[in-house]
């Protein structure tokens, strides 16, 4: 009754409309009823498309985003797998570490991707110790690759090396590397492999996040960390003893972001084992960190939603990602957070193709020397190429070995030996370098270290 203008009586009066005059204007009732539907399709549409300010969508997508995945809970944290579907790819030896596997989500509508290189401890490898990580992590979001060592006696220098070739490699060269951001890295080692995550760290700042299980680093300095680093351990570990865990972790700076958890009863094989007791903290920190996602901080700050499982905690609360905010930081906590993770104010994220502040050598390139490690009857080295003011397709490094000297392996460059003539060429990964821009090559040597005096040339 109520829409039907036919049973509505008119309004009387001076110049009113007498029942039933619709009757005699239906054209002229249908054109306001279409007036009137139009204008209301139109303001339909300008909700639908506005600015995501003024219709918020709390798991959209934007340019800017990489909040990945629905609202976290405990349970979903705890769990196996998370919401993204995965795969996996085989990697051949080579591009300065030996292979390994690629497990990475499938869906391709959610923009990039952060990502996370693995590196197993001391004689171990991934395959054996971590693989399991692997697809539990790529589930939530992140692309992980599990590395294997050039050598299964690697330190913890060559180690770290290994990581960053993996990640340069990963977000360069690799199949799934336009799935990748690669502002967003970060490394995770276990026993020395955890001493490589530090060399990590320490030679690319500019990493996201960095984890150490049962970290052990003969020969690096965890006091010029600058990475947001999440340090677990095992209350029964005779390897990486507390004591020794407890001793490196506090020569952490100040400044750094971090976190300390002791695993209850755990030995120092625990972490090859799956298990969502270390993944309930490694999780956070990478969606945290790698993702910008301060829903995940909950599980971090200020204390531990399940502390049953973990006999010591320590955070540094609040955690601040780059471009992020955790709540109310105090100023110092979030200017220091800034300068160390934002890919702005620090080096390049692919050292391959680095900027660098200084003049451009003269010449096509110029190569300088690092001493790394040594030991009885061998020792390390690092050689950084520099292109001039011109870009470069290719480069060689040359020097003479001092008597008693033998490079005995090399890794992001071609070894050609002639008696005591050593040249080192670009891999066909680092070989273009715009005008001032560097890449580093390692090497293993038998004998005793020396300072060389290297040429660089470029075809």
């Amino acid at each position: 009754m109520r829409g039907d203008p036919r049973s509505r009586p008119a309004p009387d009066g001076a110049g009113g409309v007498r029942e039933g005059v619709g009757l005699r204007r239906p054209h002229a009732l249908r054109a306001v009823v279409a007036a009137v539907a139009a204008l209301a399709a139109m303001i339909a549409m300008v909700f639908a498309v506005g600015p995501a300010s003024a219709q918020p969508t709390p798991n959209a997508i934007t340019p800017n985003a990489t909040q990945r995945g629905p609202d976290p809970t405990i349970q979903s944290i705890e769990a196996t797998r998370g919401t993204f579907a995965t795969a996996q790819q085989n990697v051949a030896p080579g591009n300065g570490f030996n292979g390994g596997v690629i497990y990475y989500p499938t869906d391709t509508s959610q923009g990039t991707w952060g990502a996370l290189a693995i590196v197993p401890g001391y004689t171990a490898l991934c395959a054996n110790e971590e693989a399991w990580m692997g697809p539990w992590l790529a589930s939530f979001g992140f692309v992980v690759i599990c590395i294997e060592t050039n050598s299964r006696t690697d330190f913890d220098t060559q180690r770290g090396q290994e990581l960053l070739a993996a990640l340069d490699w990963l977000t360069t060269s690799s199949p799934v590397k336009n799935e990748i951001d690669p502002t967003r890295l970060a490394v995770l080692g276990h026993s020395m492999g955890g001493g490589g995550m530090v060399y990590a760290t320490e030679h690319r700042p500019s990493l996201r996040a960095a984890i150490g299980l049962a970290p052990y680093s003969p020969s690096e300095n965890w006091s010029t960390d600058t990475v947001p680093t999440l340090v677990i351990g095992g209350q029964n570990d005779t390897v990486v003893t507390p004591s020794l865990l407890s001793s490196e972790y506090t020569t952490l700076a100040a400044s750094t972001q971090k976190d300390f958890a002791q695993i209850a009863g755990a030995d120092h094989v625990y972490y090859t084992h799956a298990n969502n007791v270390e993944m309930k903290l490694i999780i956070p920190w990478l969606k945290v960190f790698l993702d910008s996602d301060t829903r995940y901080t909950q599980f971090l700050c200020p204390s531990l939603p399940d502390p049953s499982t973990i006999s010591i905690y320590q955070s540094k609360c609040p955690y601040v990602p780059p471009g992020g905010n955790s709540g109310s930081p105090s100023p110092s906590t979030s200017a220091s957070a800034s300068a160390s993770a934002s890919p702005s104010s620090s080096p390049s994220a692919s050292p391959s193709a680095s900027a660098s502040s200084s003049p451009p050598p003269p010449g096509a390139c110029a190569a300088t020397y690092q001493p790394g490690s040594s030991w009885p009857g061998g020792f390390q080295g690092q050689v950084t190429v520099t292109a001039g003011s011109a870009a470069i397709n290719g480069w060689s490094v040359h020097w003479t070995l001092a008597g008693g000297q033998l490079i005995t392996q090399v890794w992001n460059g071609t070894l050609t030996t002639s008696g005591s003539s050593v040249t080192v060429k670009n891999a066909s990964y680092n070989g273009s370098l715009a005008a001032g821009a560097s890449t580093t090559f390692g090497f293993l040597a038998n004998g005793s270290p020396s300072t060389p005096t290297l040429t660089c040339t470029s075809p």
